[in-house]
């Protein structure tokens, strides 16, 4: 049968942080028989994705622990295994240990307990924080730079074949006529989009420091962290809800500096190379479902990954998997559709 007598089908990925490319990669990887075009209006250094510490300690409230489980176990594994190939450098992917600390102890360890190698930590260990953090864990995990990994995703997609788009979408019902499914991962935009009262701007801000002494990491449930990364270490950040101001704010950069010197005061020798802040798309739950829209008399099927908030990197590759799973039963439900018109 020839391509004109059974073409491909058409797929819209909207959005091109790391959980649009993220998707648009996989499906294009794993759907034989398909068209993906990726449509955004912004790209690399634009995107929350492209400022993000990166750190992979994932988490979704309201999201059944064994899902997460699997989004955990399928992201796990793919930077795993990126940060031990001749890739990772180029895609800014490594494997990073260090300190997760909780001013009282949890009543159950998170999800990614049951995913990420880690330890409790020993008395002396915690002896070190002055009684500020109750609880901690020695914990192995990936860190992704997303300066490196988004341009090494967009990369691969378009090796790949796929087609890139750069324009602002009003609306999804104009991509009804031109695509049989359309991905949305266009994170925030879905306030206006879809009208999605369920999710919100939370501002985060950060500084990036040299201080190549700092190896491990220390990220904490008080939104206080340290991060070393391939190029520099990662101070942070706030947590600031319905703030969509993205300029850097003083007063945040002098609390994040007080904060992380006085947890770790060599610190305060370390060079500030530069700030940068951003909105996370929250949602609780993040969506990952099928819609299938109506608009008059057509119908339009939609399959939404959105509203990761923090989580966007540490989970971006698990809910892909699952995304394209999605897709490829729309597929299926359509051609079967076509078949029994016949």
């Amino acid at each position: 049968m020839t391509e004109m007598s059974n073409p491909k089908s058409k797929i819209a990925v909207l959005g091109a942080g790391v959980i649009g490319l993220s998707t648009a990669v996989r499906i294009i990887q794993t759907l034989p028989g398909v068209s993906v075009t990726i449509i955004a209006d912004k790209f690399s250094v634009e995107t929350t994705s492209d400022g993000a510490a990166g750190i992979c300690l994932p988490s979704a409230i309201g999201v059944p622990d064994q899902i997460l489980r699997q989004w955990c176990k399928d992201s796990y594994d793919h930077y795993y295994s990126l940060a031990h190939s001749h890739q990772a450098d180029e895609a800014g992917v490594f494997i990073i240990s260090g300190y997760e600390l909780f001013d009282r102890k949890p009543e159950k360890l998170p999800v990614r307990c049951q995913i990420h190698p880690y330890r409790e930590c020993t008395e002396k260990e915690m002896q070190r924080y002055h009684g500020q953090y109750e609880y901690g864990l020695f914990v192995t995990t990936t860190l992704v730079q997303g300066r490196r990994y988004l341009p090494w995703l967009l990369n691969r997609f378009k090796s790949c074949g796929g087609r890139v788009e750069s324009r602002t979408v009003a609306s999804i019902e104009e991509l009804t006529d031109h695509y049989d499914i359309v991905v949305n991962c266009a994170g925030l935009a879905n306030i206006h989009l879809l009208g999605d009262k369920k999710l919100l701007p939370v501002r985060g801000q950060l500084i990036r420091v040299e201080a190549p002494w700092v190896k491990h990491f220390y990220h904490t449930n008080t939104h206080s962290y340290i991060i070393p990364t391939i190029d520099n270490v990662v101070l942070g950040t706030v947590d600031q809800t319905h703030n969509w101001n993205t300029d850097i704010n003083k007063s945040d950069s002098d609390e994040i500096w007080q904060k992380c010197t006085a947890f770790l005061p060599s610190i305060q020798n370390a060079k500030v190379l530069w700030e940068w802040a951003g909105l996370r798309p929250v949602r609780k739950p993040l969506r990952l479902e099928r819609e299938d829209m109506a608009f008059g008399n057509k119908t339009l099927t939609v399959i939404h990954n959105y509203g990761h908030g923090a989580n966007g990197m540490a989970l971006s590759w698990g809910t892909a998997v699952a995304a394209t799973h999605l897709v490829e039963k729309a597929l299926v439900d359509q051609r079967f559709q076509k078949t029994s018109k016949l």
